[in-house]
């Protein structure tokens, strides 16, 4: 039992959450990932693979929340040269080679691991974020300056992503926006901010539908667009169609997907007996909460959005009991990406949003997304240790406080009495406070 309380630290409930995922996702992976079974003709092959990488995400969680929060300062500037260096290779190479996976240019290979810079791009804008703002706090809010040095940085990272991947450019700049109005932004920024964006999604979307595929694809760096174009579409106009009457001809995953949702009921079909799977090219991926439903039900389903509702209401908790801004940011930037991811995930499955190629957080098969994902985990455990450790401090001193109380009683001694007063913990970090 002491053994298990020196690994695993921190907060027991984000434990629970991370290791009830990881649970699910091994259960889920295993029953979608037929198409690989089936092209690999290895039955365990794809689900060995997943289970060695979540264990080696595991112990990646384990080794990040032994990291004290204060050392994650000096790794946003690092990794964003890195992530923009390698952004850029990927981007070079796939106008150069026109290697491309799906028609876009997002991975790399580097000593036969591939992986995404996009992913190491997004921790580093996140942290970031969190560093400038922590920084630029004062009575009156986030200094001009923040926003100024945020936008700069998330432009840049965002400008490198968005034509290789739509869906996580807009994902990351929307999670950054949310992270600066919890820190304190002006809201005549935001505002405008805000409605511009609106404005250029609009002009953009317009775009897209007004000019014709042809034109489209002779556009440099054009080459997502008639992809983007289609999924508005199709997303857009689809309409109700009777069962009797259903055609799949269309996206073939969004139909097959929804066959899936519309079939499973409240209990579900049972582990491992989806139908879906086989019609999903991307089953144990993008679309792994449609197979959720289909085995385990609505029920199923409600308890996956559960899992992350409650993640971010913990996260929330722990960055109240912060007494700095830079660990309640950081928690607050990491939690709001990882779940606005999931909720893109769960929207595009059940029909709710266009398809956006976003997987499932700690659930859906991935090698490079399930690290970063488990490293967030981590950095959240770390800064729950880190309040845990505060609230013990602010314990102890106030026992002492009581106790220096109690021996002065007779000597009204003013120097003793304002000695007791000082709490040590206010002793810990060098930025700023956090209110």
């Amino acid at each position: 039992m002491d053994l298990l309380k020196s690994i695993f630290k921190g907060d027991k409930v984000i434990w629970i959450i991370f290791l009830v995922l990881c649970l699910i996702s091994i259960t889920e992976v295993f029953s979608a990932a037929s198409t690989l079974t089936y092209k690999s003709g290895d039955h365990w092959g794809p689900i060995t693979q997943h289970t060695i990488l979540l264990s080696i995400g595991a112990l990646i969680v384990v080794f990040v929340h032994n990291i004290p929060y204060k050392w994650f300062q000096a790794l946003p500037y690092p990794l964003l040269l890195v992530s923009v260096v390698l952004l850029l290779f990927v981007m070079i190479t796939g106008i150069v080679t026109g290697d491309r996976i799906n028609g876009a240019a997002r991975w790399m290979t580097f000593m036969g691991v591939q992986f995404q810079p996009s992913e190491l791009a997004k921790m580093g804008v996140i942290m970031g974020t969190a560093v400038i703002l922590s920084h630029g706090q004062d009575e009156s809010g986030a200094s001009p300056k923040a926003f100024k040095r945020i936008m700069i940085m998330t432009c840049i990272v965002c400008g490198l992503i968005l034509p290789e991947n739509y869906s996580t450019g807009v994902l990351l700049f929307g999670t950054v926006y949310l992270m600066m109005f919890i820190g304190r932004v002006q809201a005549k920024k935001l505002i405008l901010l805000g409605g511009g964006l609106i404005g250029a999604v609009v002009l953009f979307v317009s775009f897209l539908l007004a000019t014709p595929n042809d034109t489209l694809e002779k556009i440099p760096m054009g080459h997502r667009f008639t992809t983007v174009k289609a999924r508005i579409v199709d997303f857009a106009y689809a309409k109700e169609v009777p069962a009797a009457k259903f055609d799949i001809d269309g996206d073939a995953q969004v139909a097959h997907a929804r066959i899936a949702v519309a079939t499973s009921h409240v209990i579900g079909k049972g582990p491992g007996n989806s139908v879906q799977r086989d019609f999903l090219s991307q089953a144990y991926s993008d679309f792994i909460y449609a197979i959720i439903i289909e085995e385990l039900g609505l029920i199923g389903g409600i308890v996956v959005v559960f899992l992350y509702i409650c993640l971010l209401i913990r996260v929330g908790r722990i960055a109240k009991k912060c007494d700095r801004t830079f660990p309640a940011f950081l928690v607050i930037g990491i939690a709001l990406l990882l779940v606005t991811q999931a909720l893109f995930n769960m929207m595009v499955a059940v029909g709710l949003a266009p398809v956006t190629g976003q997987p499932l957080p700690l659930i859906s098969k991935g090698g490079t997304s399930t690290f970063i994902n488990c490293a967030y985990i981590g950095m959240i455990l770390s800064v729950s240790r880190y309040t845990s450790q505060l609230e013990e401090q602010k314990q102890h001193d106030a026992q002492i406080s009581m106790q220096v109380e109690a021996a002065v009683a007779d000597v009204a001694s003013v120097q003793v009495q304002e000695e007791a007063e000082e709490p040590t913990s206010k002793l810990l970090n060098s930025d700023s406070e956090f209110n």
